[in-house]
């Protein structure tokens, strides 16, 4: 009896063993990197050989960006994509652009005319000779087998929270895996896509920074996320509802203030965890 038990729990912990080493050993076609810039967002996807780049935080943390991307080896973006204008979306945008290539930039099609950031932003693309494509129909390309859509708002103007309602959501598929970045997306705009939305997704970025709002729990419904991300900071923490609303759904959530995350997918398998 003993034998046969010590033979159980030797079989155990080797499938044990094995499982870790699977997931370390996940071949790296395609990461997502979630920057740790407080209550902002910046997500940094690569696929074999192309690099999109989704928001930018605030101002001060362009440097950041552009010196992760430098240590990555990246001299070039194929897209930035711009959620919408808030500061902690497009403040680091000027830098990224005046310190590297950027073949397409994407952007909401809400503008902040009395924004700082938003002259800056408009002043960077001039110096760059860029012309940004206001997104007002879905818009789809494809890198390295990795198939983004870039779903806009459906109004031009929004009576309540217009910038954060105006935000573009982009989805992302690779091979089996889907990935949802809802930028600031509040009431509105959340019943917009999920009127429309068919899809299950493995990863999601929870909308304005996991505060919450009484389209949370639909969301989590439609899309029945297994991971989520939330970009909060100590100063500006998401709110408890939010929490409990995707702990009730079993969804692992990451919190980008406690330090970066990184995915990375091969296709099939995904694997989500700390980068330190």
């Amino acid at each position: 009896m003993k034998r046969t038990v010590l033979l159980i729990l030797s079989v155990l912990l080797v499938l044990s063993l094995f499982s870790c080493e699977s997931q370390e050993k996940i071949k790296a076609d395609f990461t997502v990197y979630c920057f740790n810039a407080g209550a902002a967002d910046s997500f940094l996807i690569r696929t074999k050989n192309s690099a999109v780049l989704i928001d930018t935080a605030e101002s001060s943390f362009g440097d950041e960006i552009t010196d992760y991307l430098s240590s990555q080896g990246i001299d070039r973006l194929d897209y930035l994509i711009i959620t919408h204008f808030d500061k902690d979306h497009v403040g680091g945008a000027a830098k990224v652009l005046k310190s590297i290539s950027v073949e397409n930039v994407l952007q909401s099609n809400y503008t902040k005319d009395t924004s700082k950031k938003y002259d800056n932003y408009v002043s960077a693309l001039s110096y760059a000779r860029i012309e940004a494509v206001t997104v007002r129909e879905e818009l789809r390309f494809s890198l390295d087998g990795a198939e983004f859509t870039v779903n806009p708002p459906e109004q031009e103007v929004y009576e309540k929270s217009a910038s954060n309602n105006s935000s573009l959501i982009v989805s992302v598929r690779y091979g089996e895996r889907q990935f949802l970045f809802c930028g600031d997306a509040e009431k509105e705009r959340l019943s917009e896509f999920i009127g429309m939305n068919t899809e299950k997704y493995d990863f999601v970025k929870i909308p304005h920074h996991g505060r919450w709002n009484s389209k949370i729990p639909e969301l989590l419904s439609s899309v029945s996320p297994a991971y989520a991300v939330i970009t909060s900071s100590a100063a500006e923490p998401e709110d408890k509802k939010t929490v409990d609303a995707l702990e009730s759904f079993g969804t692992e959530i990451f919190y980008t203030k406690n330090a970066p995350v990184r995915v990375v997918c091969d296709g099939t398998h995904i694997a989500v965890e700390y980068a330190e």
